[in-house]
């Protein structure tokens, strides 16, 4: 019996010394070649596509993300996807002609169309092209805080599609806040 723990207590520290195998394919460092869905790598560091969920809905639902704005063939496509319910477009800029978003013209019928913004629009252009789509489309912003300019605000309060902004800020406050006209939540991540 003694023989017997010795020679298990042998084998348990004989494993847990040897370092992980590497999986198949594994480069030189013992990382996947295709990274690891779980890190930042794989998405990037400025990722903000949430998953959209909707407490009131309790019906079947598929979304679909793109982290760019999808082609007009990609959107016709969108028609055959099973229960879909919602498209997110996680943008990673602003938009400056409105030529760009003319393929947000036709949505599938019956589902939400989610653009997220990063930061404030860059000019009045921007955000006035917004005001040209016939289709509804709902906007949030992702911003860092106040912006350094509050006249800012006179053009997003006049944007149909914007919904919400939600400021990502180590402290949150309204402080800065006071003159816009849409929701506004706070986000604060920590790492």
């Amino acid at each position: 019996m003694a023989c017997m723990l010795v020679l298990a207590s042998l084998t348990l520290c004989g494993c847990a010394a040897a370092p992980p195998a590497s999986p198949p394919g594994a480069g030189e460092n013992g990382h996947s070649p295709l990274g690891t869905p779980f890190s930042d790598e794989h998405y990037g560091a400025e990722r903000v596509a949430p998953l959209i969920f909707d407490r009131g809905d309790l019906g079947l639902g598929t979304t679909v993300e793109f982290d760019r704005l999808p082609t007009a063939s990609e959107m016709y496509d969108l028609q055959h996807v099973y229960a879909i319910s919602h498209v997110v477009i996680s943008l990673p800029a602003w938009p400056n002609e409105y030529a760009a978003l003319d393929v947000l013209k036709f949505p599938p019928t019956g589902c939400d169309v989610i653009v997220l913004l990063p930061g404030y629009p860059p000019s009045r252009g921007a955000s006035e092209i917004w005001n040209l789509l016939g289709s509804p489309v709902h906007i949030v912003m992702l911003v860092n805080g106040p912006p350094a300019d509050p006249n800012v605000f006179r053009d997003l309060n006049t944007m149909r599609g914007l919904d919400r902004v939600i400021a990502e800020m180590q402290e949150p406050s309204r402080s800065g806040f006071e003159r816009l006209q849409r929701p506004l939540s706070f986000r604060r991540v920590v790492r």
